[in-house]
C-alpha cells in the first residue's frame, strides 16, 4: 500500500472511537517513534515525522482540546505541512534542557540553528529548509526551542538513501553547536518510507 501524503477529514475518526481506542493508537505509533528519533549532542532530538505520527498528533489534538468538528480544519492545516510528501524527510527537532535558566542560556547562543541542520546520504549533503512561516530565531538571536525542517531530496539522493546499508548522518554545524550522529540502519530503513 502506497504511503499516505495528506491526512484527510476521512483519516479522522469520530472522538468517542478514538477515546476507546487512544491507548492501542499511542502504544502503536510511540513504538514506530521511538525507532524514528535520533539524538545528536547532549540536548538536541530529531524526530522524523511521517503520516502516522501526525496523524496521531491531529487526534491527541482533537482528543484533548475537544473542539468537535470545528476544529478539525485548523489540526489538518497546522499538521499535515509536517507529513514527508515523498520527496523529501520531515523532522521536528528539539532542544531539550530542564533547567529553564540553563535552557535560555543555551538558546540564546544557537540563534540561525536553523540554518546548520542536515543530513550527509552517502557522504553527499542535503541541508535542512526551515519552516519559513515561524519565528526560528527572534530578532535578539534567541534560537526556539522546536524547529520543523523538511530535508529535500533529488531523485539521484532518495535511490541512494533507500539502498539498504547507505551510511547515513544527522549534523548540526552551528559554531556553538557542531554535532554529527550516525543513523541506525532501521532508522533509514524506516525513513526510506517516506521516500519515493
Amino acid at each position: 500500500m502506497p504511503t499516505k501524503r495528506e491526512i484527510t477529514r476521512a483519516d479522522i475518526l469520530p472522538a468517542e472511537q478514538y477515546a476507546a481506542e487512544r491507548r492501542e493508537h499511542r502504544r502503536r505509533i510511540g513504538e514506530a517513534k521511538r525507532g524514528r528519533r535520533i539524538e545528536v549532542g547532549p540536548y538536541c532530538t530529531f524526530y522524523f515525522e511521517s503520516f502516522d505520527t501526525m496523524w496521531l498528533q491531529v487526534h491527541e489534538m482533537l482528543h484533548i482540546e475537544r473542539g468537535g468538528e470545528a476544529q478539525i480544519k485548523d489540526e489538518l492545516d497546522a499538521y499535515n505541512p509536517l507529513v514527508p510528501k515523498g520527496d523529501e524527510i520531515v523532522a521536528t527537532v528539539m532542544f531539550e534542557i530542564e533547567d529553564p535558566q540553563q535552557r535560555d542560556r543555551a538558546l540564546a547562543r544557537l540563534g540561525g540553528v536553523e540554518d546548520h541542520m542536515f543530513l550527509s546520504v552517502g557522504g553527499e549533503r542535503v541541508a535542512g529548509v526551515a519552516d519559513p512561516t515561524r519565528e526560528n530565531t527572534t530578532a535578539d538571536g534567541k534560537a526556539s526551542s522546536v524547529q520543523f525542517l523538511r530535508f529535500p531530496f533529488t531523485a539521484a539522493q532518495t535511490a541512494t538513501f533507500r539502498k539498504p546499508g547507505t551510511a547515513v548522518m544527522v549534523g548540526i554545524d552551528h559554531p556553538n553547536y557542531g554535532h554529527l550522529a550516525v543513523m541506525p540502519e532501521a532508522t533509514r530503513a524506516a525513513l526510506a518510507e517516506d521516500l519515493g
